[in-house]
């Protein structure tokens, strides 16, 4: 049924490639309508780089928290969305999430399939100084580390053809949708006023609910490992996530411009103050400062400012890190880990942080950091910027926890999504690849 499956995949994806010229015939390349920035351009190439350079650097972040003998099936999980999802975007991907919208809901992928009109001679309505082409290929490198970030929550356990086929299915199901109500000019969020610079719903709180969803339907380990195999990995892993997020917020702004380094500002503070409020909690709770700590914290940091990295203060930035590292790190301790194995913490760091991001931001945003702010945050005595940034949370939670657990459901319907409790302690680099450290 497997092999079936996958050949029928691959058959028809070589066959949509052969015939898309025939469906979409090669035309006269026009001269650019529009008079494209070179600055923007050179820049937005530059954070396109960077934002790619974070799923390697998560490879390493979870690749270090893992045991031993499961340290290569882990990294290659990232490795791997880096190579599925970005054929995937360019086929149907992007088209079903910036394409003509449907009810605000999902977009029409006929028009770009095999990224079909996605030249680099027109622009983004929302980025008009930057070709569409290169709008679109950052755009697909969010898309890549969102399923990615998920992994963590079944590391040492899960089936790696069976990893495959959900991811494909979540960034057509559940990512998409996503993305286009909330960054798409016609989406409902979007029309809404919600506010989400970067991915706190989009890319951490999907990742965090189906990572929730995955730990539960997965259920726990049979050999849990204590010790992490490499916190070297996990330091390395988490200096490059805070490099390529330089990409992933500043890059947001869509140009080299004031708002960039707004964001870059905004991203570095909160990254420090939550790493800096993380080992002194843990001081102050009795435990040892921990450069697995630093790292988790400055990590959620930057996940909790990502919505809010161009709508927010510098000072507010501190604010919003220092607040998520504490929330985050009690989320951490409590969280129920004898009924739900989530294996990296997943959901209590980039589900709750992207939570908490997208709160604080109905809080903190304002006109003066960035004019595009129509209701200002609730500390500015307006409330419907915060309501709306409730009202996309709940929605948010419910559609991306409960069409995951389905997703999931599927999956282990079509192919066994655990591997045999044989493998388990066998370890997924022997078992799933026939590799070892």
């Amino acid at each position: 049924m497997r092999k079936l499956t996958l050949t029928a995949i691959l058959v028809l994806i070589l066959g949509l490639t052969f015939f898309s010229n025939v469906i979409f015939p090669v035309v006269t390349v026009k001269q650019p309508q529009v008079v494209f920035d070179s600055g923007d351009t050179a820049w937005m190439i530059v954070a396109t780089a960077l934002v790619l350079l974070m799923t390697p650097g998560l490879g390493f972040f979870y690749g270090g928290m893992v045991g031993k003998k499961n340290v290569i099936s882990t990294m290659l999980q990232s490795f791997m969305a880096m190579v599925i999802v970005s054929i995937l975007w360019v086929v149907v991907g992007y088209g079903l999430a910036f394409g003509p919208s449907i009810c605000g809901l999902i977009a029409n992928p006929i028009p770009n399939l095999f990224f079909h009109g996605v030249t680099a001679h027109e622009a983004w309505p929302l980025a008009p100084t930057i070709p569409l082409l290169l709008f679109a290929l950052f755009q697909a490198k969010f898309a890549i580390i969102t399923p990615a970030l998920i992994t963590g929550a079944f590391a040492e356990r899960i089936r790696f053809w069976a990893y495959l086929l959900f991811m494909v299915l979540f960034i057509l199901v559940v990512y998409a949708p996503l993305a286009h109500t909330t960054w798409h000019p016609d989406g409902l969020f979007f029309q809404m006023g919600v506010l989400d610079f970067a991915g706190g719903t989009v890319v951490h709180m999907s990742a965090g609910w189906a990572a929730l969803a995955g730990a539960l339907f997965l259920g726990r380990r049979k050999v849990q490992q204590v010790n992490p195999a490499r916190i070297t990995y996990v330091l390395l892993g988490t200096g490059l996530l805070w490099f390529g997020w330089f990409g992933f917020n500043a890059g947001s702004a869509m140009g080299a411009n004031g708002l960039a380094a707004q964001a870059l500002a905004t991203t570095t503070v909160a990254a420090a103050a939550a790493s800096m409020a993380w080992v002194f909690f843990d001081k102050i709770m009795g435990r040892k400062l921990s450069a697995m700590g630093a790292c988790i914290g400055a990590v959620v940091g930057l996940v909790a400012i990502t919505p809010a990295a161009g709508y927010v203060s510098i000072p507010h930035a501190i604010f919003i890190g220092i607040i998520a590292a504490i929330v985050s790190n009690i989320m951490v301790e409590k969280f129920p880990k004898n009924k739900i194995d989530d294996a990296l913490d997943v959901f209590s760091c980039h589900g709750v942080g992207g939570m908490l991001g997208m709160v604080l931001t109905g809080v903190f945003a304002s006109k003066e950091i960035n004019p595009a702010v129509v209701d200002q945050g609730l500390l500015f005595g307006e409330t419907k910027l915060f309501c709306n940034q409730l009202l996309a949370l709940v929605c948010v939670s419910v559609f991306a926890f409960v069409v995951s657990y389905v997703l999931f459901y599927v999956v282990n319907k079509i192919t066994p999504l655990r591997v045999s409790e044989e493998k388990e302690v066998l370890g997924l680099d022997i078992s799933q690849h026939g590799e070892y450290l």
